[in-house]
């Protein structure tokens, strides 16, 4: 699938030059250059790339980046309808198949080169499935590991050196209390294997990284959305972590007062 890109202010806008100025009579001179004076502002915002920006937690993700003022990339498998939801100044919606290791390296150096640097990588997308070792097939696995791994290494190693050329950058992946301790995933087998490698991945690129580049691992447990509430009605809620508070989570340990910290396993079990 080809990247397909829709953005609040054309490409060719960034280009902040004389040429823009040149376009403008005297009586829209004061509107050019407050024009350039935001995409300016643009172009000086940390930048983050969210995966499955169309999710719940996703979703949450994007929302809280935006609001903390970063130029946020939501990576879509399908385009967002906008006509309820205008794109922001600060962000860009992607449509890219995760599964295509070439379309992904190649938005992922499209949005290196337009915006500098990438400060901020947190991947969501994925899947669940229920199998037993009586039910899975390599098959049932191989899903699993595409939709988990795949989706998130072919993401995830680009970004990951680019991070490494620039110095500087905190990358979070998706785990589960499955994937940190598989004795709590024999009923889901295929999901508790896949999520296991991104634990494995996470070692190995923090022992490779050097300068200020941390990888963290995101350890929900029950996620508060509408759709685990219509699988599980008489559950307890309040027991569950929200999308919001665990973009909140998220936002800390990409923020200067979470800078020491290194190889962060980040729990948000809340009481679930």
């Amino acid at each position: 699938m080809a990247n397909r890109v829709i953005v609040g202010f054309r490409d060719e806008e960034l280009n902040t030059s004389k040429s823009t100025i040149s376009k403008c009579n005297l009586f829209s001179l004061k509107f050019c250059l407050a024009k350039i004076f935001i995409l300016q502002e643009i172009l000086q915002m940390k930048t983050a790339i969210i995966s499955g920006a169309g999710g719940a937690l996703g979703s949450g993700i994007k929302n809280k980046f935006l609001s903390k003022g970063y130029f946020v990339n939501g990576l879509y498998h399908h385009s967002p309808d906008r006509t309820k939801e205008p794109l922001k100044e600060n962000e860009k919606d992607f449509e890219v198949d995760l599964l295509d290791e070439n379309a992904v390296e190649s938005l992922v150096k499209e949005i290196a080169a337009e915006q500098k640097e990438i400060d901020v990588l947190v991947c969501t997308a994925g899947g669940f499935a229920m199998n037993t070792i009586e039910k899975a097939t390599a098959a049932d696995l191989q899903k699993q590991i595409d939709l988990n791994f795949k989706t998130a290494y072919h993401l995830v190693r680009p970004v990951y050196l680019q991070m490494k050329k620039q110095g500087r950058g905190r990358i979070f992946l998706t785990g589960s209390r499955q994937g940190l301790v598989p004795s709590r995933g024999t009923h889901a087998l295929a999901y508790t294997i896949s999520k296991s490698m991104l634990f494995t991945l996470s070692e190995v690129l923090n022992a490779d990284a050097k300068d200020d580049v941390v990888i963290s691992m995101v350890v929900p447990s029950m996620i508060d959305t509408p759709a685990n509430r219509r699988d599980m009605p008489d559950a307890d809620f309040n027991k569950w972590a929200s999308p919001d508070r665990i973009a909140e989570v998220i936002a800390f340990y990409s923020s200067d007062e979470a800078k020491i910290i290194r190889e962060p396993v980040i729990k948000v079990y809340n009481q679930s």
